[in-house]
């Protein structure tokens, strides 16, 4: 059977079990994602509904996990009108398309008119806004911020101190390389991981608003900043500090690469917390791990107060099905969301905890304050590039960072995509 019969198919079902709850007159909230529903996110939504069904009698929730191509599946399921109640979308473009036909809901009315809007952490707000066309379309079922996870023992034993400037990043990294010590871990295979640290270099260059000067046109990524920043990833590359083979490291074993001591640094986000926290997968030890921001660069425009910060996949909620019964589950849900998401996982959220429990794990603490000092935000590389674009751009990031294809072809490639 074919991808897309397959999908054809789960569209169909999905269909189905709405309009069977219907006709029992039961208020049934589907959440349709592509994430295992013990992890993160889903797991507590899944937890929270299971508890408001205990008192709701005609209320029911359903989880649906996807393993087909997503996006194919939401235009199916859109064009019969037939979305579930909740979706994860990864395309803010045709999540914007969606909400105009009234199958997206506008999330910040909604959340006001149920009393739990002042629930949301502005600052994931305002990122969600910026990309979804100024509406608050997508739920911050996270707070992500990102920058170099670092090893502290590793760091003392060769007499480093965290960097601050990009020089003394590349200091650091050259003693390891001469020590031994992979400099930094990175999962080539996934891409994205090595865009991020040249989207974040272009932040410093540029400054924070780096990428939104880009999507206006008033900065074009052949130009001089890009392609320094993208010759100092390919440098990285050529001079052995990802390690060896780096396009074939998968994201588990970057993350135990890391977690096992065999290299010093690593550039994640926030998210990676639950794994961090994890004794058993965690062998340096939590209290061996320190956080930095992406460093100065020489000359440049972006502070150590700007953080590449992201509310994580936009997960959308039907209009369609937006009445009273949702309403209330809403207010439920997205009451106790933050609480119990810090509780359970000790996970930074785009919701405001009001019971800060006293077992919050002391990397997490940590994080939490490096989040509050962050004076402006900004998205990663491809935030807001078109599907496309962002194909061009981590796909011929792999031939860059070995030295297969120039900085500037890697940008002009990639600057023709944009149109």
């Amino acid at each position: 059977m074919t991808t897309r019969r397959l999908t054809t198919v789960t569209a169909l079902l999905l269909a189905a079990t709405a309009t069977l709850a219907s006709a029992q007159g039961k208020k049934t909230v589907v959440f349709l994602s592509g994430q295992n529903e013990d992890v993160g996110y889903t797991r507590i939504i899944s937890e929270l509904s299971q508890e408001y069904a205990k008192t709701h009698p005609t209320f029911a929730y359903q989880y649906q996990n996807n393993t087909t191509d997503m996006t194919q599946k939401l235009q199916l399921l859109a064009a019969s009108k037939n979305l579930p109640t909740m979706y994860s979308i990864g395309e803010p473009a045709f999540l914007q398309q969606l909400a105009s036909q009234g199958q997206a809901m506008d999330l910040e009315a909604t959340f006001k008119k149920v009393g739990i809007y002042n629930q949301l952490n502005p600052v994931a707000v305002e990122i969600n806004k910026k990309l979804q066309g100024g509406k608050l379309l997508g739920l911050p079922l996270e707070l992500n911020i990102e920058g170099f996870w670092y090893n502290k023992k590793l760091f003392a034993d060769n007499g480093l101190k965290e960097p601050k400037t990009w020089d003394e990043l590349l200091a650091a990294a050259e003693v390891f390389k001469k020590k031994g010590i992979q400099p930094f871990s990175a999962s080539g295979q996934q891409k994205w991981p090595l865009t991020r640290i040249l989207g974040g270099y272009a932040a410093r260059k540029y400054g924070a608003d780096v990428m939104e000067r880009v999507k206006a046109g008033t900065l074009k990524l052949t130009d001089a900043g890009f392609v320094e920043a993208a010759r100092m990833l390919q440098d990285m590359g050529k001079k052995g500090y990802f390690g060896l083979g780096v396009n074939t490291i998968d994201y588990d074993t970057a993350v135990d690469t890391f977690l096992q001591g065999k290299a010093a640094m690593f550039y994640m986000g926030s998210w990676e917390l639950r794994t961090f926290n994890d004794a058993k997968r965690n062998k340096i030890g939590a209290q061996n791990i320190g956080f930095f921001n992406t460093p100065t660069v020489k000359g440049g425009k972006g502070t150590l107060n700007d953080w590449s910060i992201n509310t994580g996949l936009a997960v959308a909620v039907n209009q369609s099905q937006n009445d009273a019964a949702l309403g209330e589950w809403m207010k439920f849900v997205f009451s106790n969301y933050a609480n119990r998401a810090m509780s359970e996982l000790g996970m930074l959220t785009g919701f405001k905890v009001t019971k800060t429990p006293a077992n919050v794990p002391a990397l997490t603490k940590m994080t939490q304050q490096k989040l509050d000092t962050a004076k402006k935000g900004y998205l990663w590389f491809e935030g807001y590039f078109s599907a496309k674009a962002t194909a061009v751009s981590q796909d011929n990031v792999q031939l860059l960072v070995t030295g297969d294809m120039s900085p500037q072809d890697y940008l002009a490639q990639l600057q023709a995509a944009l149109r």
